[in-house]
């Protein structure tokens, strides 16, 4: 690996196909660019006092921290910040304002982002027929 690849890989990360399965199941996630490592993660940790985090989004990109697994509820919830971030321009300062005001868990984007992946993770689960007919 060069030089520039080195440092490439340092700063954003190395970049992740979406699997298959999950694609055919929440094809909405395939507009979205996936990574992992680079400093964004890093950072996103160091701002809640963690060396990392498992992921963060920075508009249409969710880099993924170094072990965290491509999971259908973490790329759903991720994916709910990818809309955020493109329904407002000013979504990041709002994100920021949000996290020091109430804290990460109560943060209102989160909150949104975990009801978002939890009731798409529902709505495409495969219930059986209470009975067959």
């Amino acid at each position: 690996m060069g030089y520039l690849a080195s440092v490439s890989k340092a700063l954003i990360g190395e970049r992740l196909p979406l699997p298959k399965a999950i694609a055919r199941e929440y094809p909405e996630l395939t507009g979205v660019r996936l990574r992992r490592g680079g400093l964004p993660p890093r950072i996103g940790g160091w701002m809640l006092g963690q060396s990392t985090v498992e992921a963060i989004t920075l508009r249409r990109t969710i880099f993924f921290g170094a072990h965290a697994s491509l999971d259908a509820a973490l790329l759903l919830h991720e994916f709910r910040h990818v809309e955020q971030f493109l329904e407002r321009r000013s979504f990041p300062l709002r994100y920021i304002w949000e996290s020091l005001r109430r804290g990460y868990h109560r943060n209102r984007y989160e909150i949104d982002a975990r009801t978002y992946a939890a009731g798409r993770l529902v709505k495409s689960a495969h219930v059986p027929p209470a009975e067959e007919v």
